[in-house]
């Protein structure tokens, strides 16, 4: 099992967001409708598979770090609910870990 730190799901992200930025600007598409394309298999005769491969990769690693920090985040607020006990909520700076499987 491996953990993921929410430095390293926000530098994640980061780093997917800037690679999805690039090839946006390049081909003036958004990456949802390529990777809409791109999982249909209908873009191009395979000329620039490489390339398409790596902005598939860039926009999975960003679902895949959305996902991660929703559920940090969703663990976050429901432990600072636990804690409240019906009163103000207290929300102090704090590095989570989550727990992958």
């Amino acid at each position: 099992m491996a953990t993921l730190t929410l430095s390293a799901i926000l530098d994640d992200l980061q780093v997917a967001e800037m690679g999805l930025h690039k090839f946006e600007r390049r081909y003036w598409v958004s990456s949802v409708h390529f990777y809409e394309l791109y999982s249909q298999g209908v873009l191009d005769d395979g000329t620039h598979s490489e390339v398409f491969a790596e902005w598939a990769g860039h926009y999975k690693l960003k679902l895949k770090r959305e996902a991660a920090l929703e559920q940090l985040s969703r663990r976050r607020v429901e432990q600072l609910h636990r804690q409240a006990d019906g009163v103000t909520i207290e929300l102090a700076p704090q590095e989570p870990v989550l727990e992958l499987i």
